[in-house]
């Protein structure tokens, strides 16, 4: 009863006030000091009981591996077309958001609601989850009291009844290597990603489809860039979050434990993927009501700085952390103008 009274209270109280996505990888959020769990204590969702609650979390489960079975645009009810490209929440959360630097959601519940920087005000996990929606599933917002937004909010309420509410995870976000000095080569890149990345993910960076006539289906492989990928607005759009993303895990089957890749390929070859076309995100300019806390990588304007976008983009990203540290012992803030 306890577990299942906690998974009810987080259901209700998301879908009161409720890539998804990447949960982790778009916006700086205000956290405490807190104390690290290592070990994940994660109930296990097949062994939930078949009422209304232990369906509704292994559906939460399935809308975040098959994304774009349930909501994709290729579903036969346009109504339930939210998200705007055929990827699915799970080709960035990887092993169902349970992977260590695979951009695990087992605090994704615990997290919200919170300040957020980019929004400049407090999102609640329905906000968050739209995020993800609009952005790294190039979609639209999922209203709260939607089936398969209750879904997801069962689910990742489930994977973090048994996290301290104090606690962080260890092995959460996708890690943080060690960063270049150098701006990172998408030229370079291009030879990385031939040699250990167009094998999975084709030379096009276009991926596998499942089903060749039939998009509902999804991704054996996911899409790296072009209209069915990502946007400009995407926490995955941001290279430091790129390149520890395929230097913990990629190629597929690696962990943080033993990369395959050295930390200037993956840098490389993450400058390579982010050089490539893909959809743009209208408004971009107004995340961030503070520049300052904008997040260094982000690779579009405006700027507190006067570092190129280039610069934010591919680094190095050190010099221009520099600069924001100095401008908030200055100033404090800086007003986004296209606010």
């Amino acid at each position: 009863m306890g577990l299942w009274a906690g998974v009810m209270r987080t259901s209700r109280m998301a879908v009161a006030v409720l890539a998804f996505g990447v949960l982790v990888h778009a916006e700086a959020e205000a956290q405490p000091a807190a104390r690290q769990v290592a070990v994940w204590d994660v109930p296990d969702v097949d062994l939930l009981p078949d009422d209304d609650l232990g369906r509704l979390v292994r559906y939460g489960r399935s809308v975040l591996r098959e994304t774009s079975a349930h909501i994709g645009p290729a579903v036969a009810d346009p109504a339930m077309r939210f998200a705007g490209n055929n990827m699915a929440c799970g080709d960035c959360h990887l092993n169902s958001g349970l992977k260590k630097f695979g951009l695990p959601l087992v605090v994704a519940s615990a997290d919200y609601p919170a300040y957020s920087t980019r929004r400049g005000d407090e999102a609640t996990l329905v906000d968050r989850l739209n995020s993800c929606m609009t952005r790294s599933m190039n979609g639209r917002p999922m209203p709260a009291d939607a089936r398969p937004m209750q879904a997801l909010v069962a689910y990742l309420g489930l994977l973090a009844k048994h996290i301290p509410a104090d606690a962080r995870i260890a092995g959460g976000g996708a890690g943080a290597m060690p960063e270049l000095d150098r701006s990172a080569d998408p030229q370079r890149g291009a030879g990385v990603f031939a040699s250990q990345c167009a094998e999975c993910h084709r030379r096009d960076g276009l991926g596998v489809r499942r089903n060749a006539a039939d998009a509902s289906f999804g991704y054996a492989v996911p899409p790296l860039w072009g209209d069915d990928s990502f946007n400009d607005g995407a926490g995955l759009g941001r290279l430091i979050t790129m390149a520890n993303f395929v230097h913990n895990n990629m190629p597929n089957g690696t962990d943080w434990q033993m990369p395959q890749l050295r930390p200037e390929d993956a840098w490389d070859v993450g400058a390579f993927v982010l050089s490539q076309p893909r959809p743009h995100r209208a408004g971009t300019g107004k995340d961030f009501p503070d520049l300052l806390n904008k997040p260094v990588d982000t690779a579009y304007g405006p700027y507190a700085d006067d570092f190129p976008e280039a610069q934010h983009k591919y680094g190095p990203f050190a010099p221009i952390r520099a600069a924001a540290e100095k401008l908030k012992a200055e100033k404090g803030s800086v007003p986004n103008p296209d606010r």
